[in-house]
């Protein structure tokens, strides 16, 4: 059997952290079996859809190097991919359903429909308020059609036994079919709900495996008894755990980026993102952090997906980041370097000598949004920080270390990292000050910050001229003179 696998958001919102997991596990998984990872677009609930949600789930998608084989962009034998565009077979199906007698038109109106659910509260029924039209005579659906109310599809779920889900994550699941409830498959006006239009377009598109949330378990024993009413077989299934925050509560805005275009923006690898938020939930043996693209295809199975909810851990993340950008070249790092402040818009993506400072951070940073805090300063001239301006200010001593530094500077003839440092000590001991005490001053002056790259190479880096002057002006704001 060849694998066919596929992921299909809903544009009711941006694509986050647990919608790129999921989609991550669907990839790897077909690329693992050499299968077809397809991308569909469930976009039949437009109320609820957001502006630009397509274009950011595809965008998302590329970032991080997910190419599935078919999607409304590359099309493909079974599209359209757009389930707004295939409402046809929706009713072509509902129809099929109601000459079965495995649908049934339901007129209860949202008001009766919400009384008989508190008055099922106090029973062992909870699911009759969805059956009551069940079985309406043709005179009682004439009465309806008079009265001018509408009418839902709902299918018309088994009254006895149960539905056996052998899941791959979750492992064995029963569900009874009397507590299920006579699900809505088509609302009044046409428009087709999940619970017809997913498990429809998966069998129609060949799918072989589900993977997706847990939250969407309880939907499955609906969805694979309408599958089976139309002949067809229900997909193998494995719904993944919830990510949860470090308070162990479900992941959102208050733990900080949830959207896959936040980690962007904050200068993370997608290649780190992958290899993240793919051990959030599955291991390969438990140890092993660090794995390329590569590695995680020829490694991944459903088998070692994690039962239990992830937890996201931003520093961790931070720290694979780290590795993955101490592990490029100097051509590579400063590619993707140029190629982040570009996006971000940054004039520092077109400084001639960006290239120099990378031996500066790329031992000291974690993301490249780090980058420009740390050492922008020293491919531009700037205002310094405020808060760390004030702290030179109000610093005692700092009118004789700038001075002095000045001096020792100013006598140089080789102004290399090793030299610099070299004077810079013998302005501590001429000081008769510890170097936390004296070089503070003197790392404001020339940075604007009390956070910056190593204070040898920026001095040297910024060259003779630039770094006098910049502890010239320093000691003149600090003595007013």
């Amino acid at each position: 059997m060849s694998v066919r696998v596929r992921f299909a958001p809903s544009p009711t919102g941006f694509l986050h952290v647990g919608g790129v997991r999921t989609a991550l596990y669907v990839w790897l998984f077909a690329r693992h079996h050499g299968g077809t990872a397809v991308l569909r677009i469930e976009d039949t609930d437009t109320e609820r859809e957001e502006s630009g949600a397509i274009e950011q789930i595809q965008r998302s998608l590329d970032w991080l190097g997910l190419d599935f084989d078919e999607s409304p962009r590359v099309g493909g034998p079974y599209g359209p991919y757009l389930q707004s565009e295939r409402s046809e077979r929706y009713q072509t199906v509902i129809e099929r359903l109601l000459a079965q007698g495995d649908a049934y038109q339901c007129y209860q109106t949202a008001d009766e429909l919400e009384l008989a659910r508190a008055e099922a509260r106090q029973t062992d029924d909870p699911a009759l308020p969805t059956r009551l039209h069940r079985d309406l005579t043709a005179d009682q659906i004439a009465a309806f059609e008079r009265a001018g109310r509408s009418a839902v599809i709902r299918f018309r779920t088994p009254l006895e036994g149960e539905t056996v889900l052998d899941d791959l994550v979750r492992g064995r699941v029963v569900f009874e079919h009397r507590l299920l409830g006579d699900t809505v498959l088509m609302r009044a006006g046409g428009r087709p709900t999940y619970q017809l239009a997913n498990p429809l377009d998966d069998l129609e598109m060949g799918i072989t495996h589900v993977i997706r949330g847990e939250d969407l378990l309880s939907s499955t024993p609906r969805q694979k008894l309408l599958i089976e009413a139309l002949g067809g077989t229900f997909p193998e299934t494995a719904h993944l755990s919830m990510i949860l925050g470090a308070d162990k509560k479900r992941l959102s805005k208050r733990h900080g980026a949830a959207s896959v275009e936040e980690f962007r923006d904050a200068g993370y690898l997608p290649e780190a993102l992958v290899n993240f938020l793919a051990l959030c939930g599955w291991s390969w043996d438990g140890e092993t952090e660090l794995m390329s693209v590569a590695e995680l295809i020829e490694r991944f199975s459903l088998e070692r997906v994690n039962s239990a909810p992830a937890v996201f851990d931003h520093e961790k993340l931070a720290w694979m980041n780290g590795q993955y950008l101490r592990g490029l070249d100097m051509a590579a790092y400063t590619a993707a370097l140029r190629g982040y402040l570009a996006d971000a818009g940054s004039p520092l993506a077109d400084a001639a000598r960006l290239e120099e400072l990378v031996p500066l951070v790329q031992d000291k940073i974690g993301t490249f949004g780090e980058f420009d805090a740390l050492v922008g300063s020293l491919l531009e001239q700037r205002e310094p920080d405020a808060e760390s301006w004030q702290k030179l200010l109000n610093d005692d001593h700092a009118a004789r270390i700038l001075a002095a530094a000045v001096t020792a500077l100013d006598r140089l003839t080789v102004f290399d990292a090793e030299t610099l440092e070299s004077a810079l000590r013998g302005v501590c001991e001429e000081l008769e000050m510890k170097p936390r005490q004296a070089f503070g001053p003197i790392r404001i002056a020339i940075t604007g910050s009390t956070v910056a790259a190593g204070l040898y190479e920026s001095i040297a880096f910024l060259g003779r001229g630039a770094s006098l002057a910049r502890l010239k002006h320093a000691h003149a704001a600090v003595t007013g003179v």
